[in-house]
């Protein structure tokens, strides 16, 4: 399970203690009753375990959530056909599109999702959204979302960097974090020089690919999930991340005692949708149809949004990044080839020198 990065008191770890074996009471009539199980795919933080044990315990059920840290991570798990055929999945809105193109999603039962009628009335408008709707049925419904934005720690910048430059800028190298997968970093590479970021021309991939070695270079590491990244900030005394999930993962170094600023770049920053919806290959599609109502109930969203730092998409977020009215937000789109960019990243992280693109 993910974990929020506050700093743990005595009495907060007695309280964890308490729940913990009330939990693990409860769980044995579950286990000996073989009650169903359904299996969720998600992303740090969108379940911890008290949310998840509430609902169990609602539903007399047993919740297995497996988590993952990138887009690659996401299609792999989904694509193993000896995997264990997740139930539900969190994904955003261009992994939605893919894989309703490719028939891996079912119709969601929209009459048993009652809380969809709670969200802000932009998310209610299903058919405007790309990519999460196909001949009049909905195959997902929004959860969170959030752009990626730099994060800087203060005293080392005296003024905060306003380009995606910085994160090759040899004066911070050694001290810059950014995200392992393969979609995003050539889109941010792409918007670094100008270009299209989502529909790159072939001939622009060696060079690209040349200034994402210059990167791999410059960074300390590159991060898969949150906490990993706050670890690494911290701990590395890192000047400035490319910061993948956002404000979630500004809560999380704040909460960790960090002083850290935020800010969307001039040349704009990538946005992403996430929303929850039901695999064919499911086992349980009326309890995922369940999962997903209760995901969107108000006090649900909310410790999403309290704990993890990330908007919900029934009430409004209380703020934006310093200069995100000035900069554009890029929501994601379909790419022209996620196998090459997998392909052309994996030599990247590899090692691979440049002369080799």
């Amino acid at each position: 399970m993910a974990t929020t990065g506050t700093p743990w008191t005595r009495s907060a770890a007695a309280r964890l203690g308490v729940w913990l074996r009330a939990a693990a009471v409860a769980w044995l009539p579950l286990c000996a009753s073989g009650a169903p199980v359904l299996r969720v795919l998600s992303w740090p933080g969108y379940a911890d375990a008290d949310v998840v044990a509430a609902f169990e315990k609602r539903h007399a059920v047993r919740v297995e959530i497996t988590t993952v840290g990138s887009d690659d991570s996401l299609r792999a798990k989904l694509a193993d056909p000896a995997g264990p055929g997740y139930d539900v999945v969190a994904a955003n809105t261009v992994e939605i599109a893919s894989l309703v193109a490719q028939k891996r999603l079912i119709p969601l039962p929209m009459k048993d999702i009652a809380n969809a009628g709670r969200q802000l009335p932009r998310f209610r408008q299903l058919a405007s959204i790309p990519g999460i709707t196909s001949e009049g049925a909905v195959y997902a419904l929004p959860y969170t979302y959030s752009e990626m934005g730099l994060i800087y720690d203060r005293r080392q910048f005296g003024v905060p960097p306003d380009s995606l430059n910085v994160l090759w800028d040899p004066r911070w190298q050694g001290r810059v974090l950014a995200f392992d997968g393969s979609s995003h970093s050539f889109s941010l590479a792409a918007q670094r020089r100008g270009l299209a970021p989502f529909h790159i021309d072939a001939a622009r991939f060696g060079g690209l690919a040349r200034d994402l070695v210059a990167l791999r270079r410059n960074v300390l590491s590159f991060y898969s999930v949150p906490e990993e990244s706050v670890e690494l900030f911290r701990r590395h005394r890192i000047a400035v991340m490319h910061a993948n999930y956002g404000q979630q993962q500004l809560k999380l170094l704040r909460d960790a005692g960090l002083d850290v600023g935020y800010v969307i770049p001039k040349e704009g920053a990538l946005a992403w949708l996430d929303c929850w919806a039901i695999t064919r290959r499911s086992a349980q599609p009326a309890l995922a149809a369940r999962w997903i109502d209760y995901m969107l109930e108000p006090a649900v969203s909310g410790v999403l949004t309290r704990r993890q730092g990330l908007a919900n998409t029934l009430q409004e977020p209380p703020g934006g990044a310093a200069g995100a009215a000035a900069s554009p937000i890029v929501w994601l789109e379909p790419v022209e080839s996620e196998g090459q960019r997998t392909r052309l990243w994996r030599r990247i992280v590899s090692g691979e020198r440049p002369e080799g693109f």
